[in-house]
């Protein structure tokens, strides 16, 4: 492996260990579980996962560093010159799943590849984001999560924030349902213009900033008050995330393709979800007010 991913690679295990510690401080109670596994193709990772806390339902942190002689079908679709070439990939990928309905679901992600293909020069591009999936939304939180999301590109450009902000809206869109999965955030990938230097700060402070726009959401919903009636909706609002998870998530597809460790690929999947058949939530109520949040717009 090339010295540029020995440095991501310590980047990312100091990150999982920072978002970890955070989130144990701000649940109070559990702890994160280790699990340790290697890949027979080559690679392993240290699978976190928290679980029946005082916030969080589950929480799930994954560092992976996998590598192998031949690309999965996920990661050349839009590279197809790299097929059959060999690959070196590695990231953090984390999912919380909030006890409080009004407190949101998030996911974040920041990843590194390195490609190569006898005959060709070796490539390599970073890629991550975060995004933000409320129940009962909030326009200070959403407001707030952008605001952190702007700040952190402003050093990179003018460009990066807008930018990136509708490719998450595009990503995170459920094609079969006519909506986002939530609020939003960001979203890159295939990213390595102007040079690694500048791709691997871009990505480090999106690293480092999923903590910065969460925990203050997270202090300020997770002791609202809730009912049967709200956890119900919780519940069934995150079948969407398990929609998006197995049908579009190109994530999920990677791992699965790559022979990477299934019960780490589906961690991200809530512990407790139902399917309602033909669900209309009762008009002017608040569950029904989540369905004005679910298309892209300008939150600052």
């Amino acid at each position: 492996m090339s010295q540029q991913t020995d440095r991501v690679e310590q980047f990312l295990r100091e990150l999982q260990d920072r978002i970890c510690a955070a989130v144990e401080q701000l649940d109070g109670k559990a702890s994160f579980v280790e699990d340790a596994w290697t890949r027979p193709a080559g690679g392993g990772g240290r699978t976190r996962v928290l679980r029946d806390g005082a916030v969080f339902e589950q929480a799930g942190v994954n560092f992976s560093l996998v590598h192998g002689s031949q690309l999965p079908p996920s990661a050349t679709a839009h590279r197809p010159e790299l097929a059959g070439g060999g690959f070196v990939a590695t990231g953090v990928s984390l999912v919380l799943h909030p006890r409080n309905p009004y407190l949101p679901t998030t996911h974040a992600n920041v990843r590194y590849f390195e490609a190569s293909k006898e005959g060709l020069e070796p490539v390599w591009w970073f890629g991550g984001g975060f995004d933000l999936t409320p129940f009962y939304p909030f326009d200070e939180d959403a407001a707030h999560w952008h605001t952190v999301a702007r700040d952190l590109c402003v050093p990179f450009g003018a460009d990066v924030y807008p930018r990136y902000k509708k490719w998450c809206d595009e990503y995170f869109y459920l094609k079969h349902r006519a909506e986002t999965r939530g609020v939003g955030g960001l979203f890159y990938d295939d990213l390595n213009e102007g040079g690694f230097e500048r791709c691997f700060d871009f990505t480090k402070a999106v690293g480092q900033g999923f903590l910065d726009a969460y925990l203050p959401i997270a202090e300020r919903r997770k002791d609202t008050p809730y009912g049967e009636r709200e956890r119900e909706f919780q519940l069934y609002r995150r079948g969407r995330y398990v929609e998006f998870n197995l049908v579009y998530d190109r994530g999920t597809l990677f791992g699965l393709q790559s022979g990477g460790r299934t019960e780490s690929i589906l961690m991200s999947l809530p512990p407790r979800v139902r399917f309602e058949y033909a669900y209309t939530p009762e008009p002017g109520s608040a569950e029904a007010r989540l369905q004005d949040y679910l298309k892209p717009r300008d939150w600052l």
